[in-house]
Parts: C-alpha cells; sequence; structure tokens
C-alpha cells in the first residue's frame, strides 16, 4: 500500500462538459459553464485531502480545431473565472498559474491571466496550475531543442526544461469515461497512478475526488523496484 502522503500533485482531464450538456438538451456553452462551476469546490476542498498541487486541463492545442463559437466561448469562460474567482483564490491561500502557449490568447485574456497569477503569487496552501492551449509534445519538443546545447546533461535537467519547476505527477484523474491522456502532462506522468471515472465534468465533486485519493493512497508504488508482497 502507498503510505499516507501529503504534498500530492494531482492532475485532471476534466471531460465531459459537451456531453453532459447535450444529454440534457442543453448547449454545449451550458455544459462548459457547468464544468468551471465545478471547478470551484475542487479547488476548496484539495488541500484538505493533501493535495498540495492541482493541475487542471482546461484547453489542449488541439482544441482549437472545436467551432469558433465554442473556442470564443471557452476564452470568455476562462477570463471571468480568473477575474470572478480571484479573491477567493487569495484568501484561501491558492496560488493560480496557467501553462500552455500564450500566443495565441485574445489579449485580453493574456491580461487577466498575468494579474491573477502576480496578485495570487504569495499563495502557499496549494498551487492551481491551469493547462490552457496546452500540448506536452510541444512542451517535450521545446525541451528537446533547447537539451541539445546542453554543456552536462541529464534527466533531471531535461525534465526542468519540459517543466520548469513542475512536480511530477502522483494521481491522475480523467472524467467522461475516456481512458486516454490525450497528450497532457506526458513526460511528468511517467509514474502517475492513473483513475478513470464514468462521471462527466460537470458531475464530479469533492466526494470523487476523496474516492480517487482513497484509493491512490491504497495502490502500492514500485517505480521499477519489487513490490512489498513479492
Amino acid at each position: 500500500m502507498t503510505p499516507p502522503q501529503q504534498n500530492l500533485h494531482v492532475a485532471i482531464i476534466m471531460d465531459g462538459n459537451g456531453r453532459w450538456a447535450t444529454r440534457r438538451g442543453l448547449s454545449r456553452a451550458a455544459g462548459h459553464r457547468a464544468g468551471v462551476a465545478a471547478v470551484r469546490p475542487i479547488v476548496e476542498h484539495a488541500a484538505e485531502l493533501g493535495v498540495s498541487v492541482l493541475t487542471l486541463f482546461a484547453f489542449s492545442s488541439d482544441n482549437w480545431r472545436r467551432p469558433p463559437h465554442e473556442v470564443d466561448a471557452l476564452m470568455r469562460l476562462l477570463r471571468a473565472y480568473l477575474r470572478l474567482d480571484l479573491d477567493r483564490f487569495i484568501k484561501s491561500g491558492a496560488k493560480l498559474t496557467v501553462i500552455g502557449r500564450r500566443d495565441r490568447l485574445p489579449p485580453r485574456l493574456r491580461t487577466e491571466i498575468a494579474r491573477a497569477e502576480a496578485a495570487s503569487a504569495g499563495g502557499a496552501r496549494l498551487t492551481l496550475r491551469i493547462a490552457f492551449d496546452y500540448s506536452s509534445r510541444e512542451a517535450i519538443a521545446r525541451a528537446a531543442a533547447a537539451f541539445a546545447a546542453e554543456p552536462e546533461p541529464s534527466l533531471d535537467r531535461f525534465g526542468q526544461l519540459v517543466a520548469p519547476g513542475a512536480e511530477t505527477v502522483d494521481l491522475l484523474i480523467r472524467t467522461g469515461g475516456e481512458k486516454r491522456l490525450s497528450d497532457f502532462l506526458l513526460w511528468e506522468s511517467a509514474y502517475a497512478e492513473l483513475y478513470f471515472t464514468d462521471k462527466m465534468w460537470p458531475e464530479f465533486g469533492p466526494a470523487d475526488l476523496a474516492a480517487a485519493v482513497a484509493e491512490f493512497r491504497g495502490r502500492e508504488r514500485r517505480f521499477g523496484k519489487v513490490g512489498v508482497a513479492a
């Protein structure tokens, strides 16, 4: 069994917003709004479960292929989320960072991201990382190009280039019933425990996160070594 562990890095692929809405006769935009609402209780309860870093996959680089009106809605939702929840982050001791490309984002969204990051920089209870316009393969490719010029190459140094300052992922959760990583934190999740649930993201709450963490704590993580029962 995995011994009790604090300072967990939990990463979540928040999948199923659109399908959740479609099944209820709602627009996909309504599903994304419900998905944003589902983030708040997860963030508020994560630290109580021993989570110190929470990375949420909100928008992949491949999501630019979606209809323009849906992409625009997602951009507006992130900007509104950062603006409306910033005071809540600060009061709860959360530090917010956004990972991924920013050069393709609307200027007003880039401004809101920078403002939220600066205002919450002192948070020490929880680091909330939102992956937006993010591609793990692109991050690895950029790191490989920089790595070629390194005077003393090492795996640790390569990891720093892929994800500067990031912790390795302990538990990776995907909602929505799909069982794939979808180009999310591939390097950081090399030894992550994977947890898949059929619940759509708007249905996933603090009790579901607690269940996932409890299952994680019951698993034996060997990292290539011989297990305890062997």
